[in-house]
């Protein structure tokens, strides 16, 4: 029993530090950093709504659409490197697979251009 207790010390050992370091650093920059917001730092970002408003206040589709698509586009790069990693495994019938899927990706990636879907009003 004690040999696989032994084993995990280097994780524990390692866990601590870990922790330790992480409280430093958080209770460190509470210490040091400045806490003096100004008007730029108030000022709405990315959503473009006021920092300090009601949270259930309707906002706009655009906001949900964006996240969408880069969600979408995300995960085409999420599977892009394991194939790029297999391709010499997987041969010519992976790379067809992953060209047809490019191309959907791509039609729907045009689609949602020409609709107008990637305009910002």
């Amino acid at each position: 029993m004690e040999s696989y207790l032994s084993e995990y010390l280097p994780i524990a050992v390692f866990m601590a530090i870990a922790i330790v370091l992480s409280a430093a650093f958080v209770i460190s920059a509470f210490v040091v950093g400045s806490q003096k917001p100004d008007i730029e730092k108030l000022t709405a970002y990315e959503c473009g709504f006021d920092a300090f408003d009601d949270s259930r206040k309707p906002f706009d589709v655009r906001f949900y659409l964006v996240a969408i698509l880069f969600i979408i586009f995300d995960l085409e790069i999420a599977f892009l490197f394991p194939w790029a990693v297999a391709l010499a495994d997987i041969g010519m019938f992976g790379f067809w697979s992953m060209m047809v899927f490019l191309a959907v990706l791509t039609i729907g990636f045009i689609y949602e251009w020409k609709k107008g879907a990637l305009e910002w009003e």
